[in-house]
């Protein structure tokens, strides 16, 4: 059996305008070889019922939503969303301290525990942007700060660039999770996506990022956006039909690359 389906470390992104597009797609999954990945439009179109259908099916759920907001807020929005059965949810890292604490500490008090992560600086940002909100002109520094920030709040992990993802590891350790987004060049976004050894050019994930790129290219598998890294530095590769053991038949059964 493939090492992929012992613990997935492929979080496909269902960036989809409705519950039936996302349906039709996930249909095609296996929900032991790939997590999924629910953002703002998603949610804000299907609501939380499809996040229980995608739970139902035995997908585990990334619930990407970026709670930012006053410490009480933050840990309220928590606790629903972990009443959703999610698998991981996200806050901003820059919501400070007190946020990030209240936010732990509303999960460790649920029988269903999600893994809390933090997003450091978006990956859409570079120097310019955070020059604009006055906050210097060194992103590096600035992910390596908010990512120690999550770390001590007691957080699980990061939300970082994969360029930035060799520093945090080796700074925080192998149990720190680090969830790096795919290159979207396609769509303008995200900015700060390297390997070692080449730009974005040579990203095995260029114009694919969030899986929305290649599905209005028309590619349906477009490839997948992010990849959860505890305990090495790895990439997200182009996925296409039946590559990594990814999708079924038409009787239901897994097929296999």
């Amino acid at each position: 059996m493939p090492a992929i389906y012992n613990d997935p470390r492929i979080i496909v992104a269902l960036d989809f305008p409705d519950a039936g597009q996302a349906l039709e797609f996930t249909a095609r999954l296996d929900p032991a070889a790939c997590r999924l990945k629910v953002g703002f439009e998603l949610f804000v179109s299907a609501g939380p019922a499809l996040v229980e259908k995608l739970v139902a099916a035995g997908f585990d759920v990334f619930l990407d939503l970026k709670f930012h907001d006053i410490p009480n807020t933050v840990a309220s929005a928590c606790r629903a969303a972990a009443q959703l059965g999610v698998w991981m949810m996200n806050v901003h890292a820059s919501g400070g301290g007190r946020m990030l604490q209240a936010a732990r500490e509303a999960l460790d008090g649920q029988s269903h525990r999600p893994r809390l992560i933090a997003v450091t600086v978006l990956t859409s940002m570079d120097e310019r942007d955070l020059d604009e909100l006055g906050l210097g002109k060194d992103v590096g520094r600035l992910a390596e700060a908010l990512a120690g920030l999550a770390a001590a709040s007691g957080l699980d992990g990061v939300v970082c660039s994969a360029s930035e993802a060799p520093m945090l590891r080796q700074r925080h350790g192998e149990d720190f999770l680090l969830v790096a987004p795919g290159d979207d060049t396609g769509r303008g976004h995200p900015r700060r996506i390297e390997l070692p050894g080449g730009g974005p050019s040579h990203h095995p994930c260029r114009g694919a990022h969030g899986g929305a790129g290649g599905h209005e290219r028309g590619d349906p598998w477009g490839a997948f956006a992010f990849r959860v890294m505890p305990d090495r530095l790895s990439f997200v590769p182009t996925m296409q039909s039946g590559r990594f053991g990814m999708t079924k038949d038409r009787h239901g059964n897994r097929k296999e690359a």
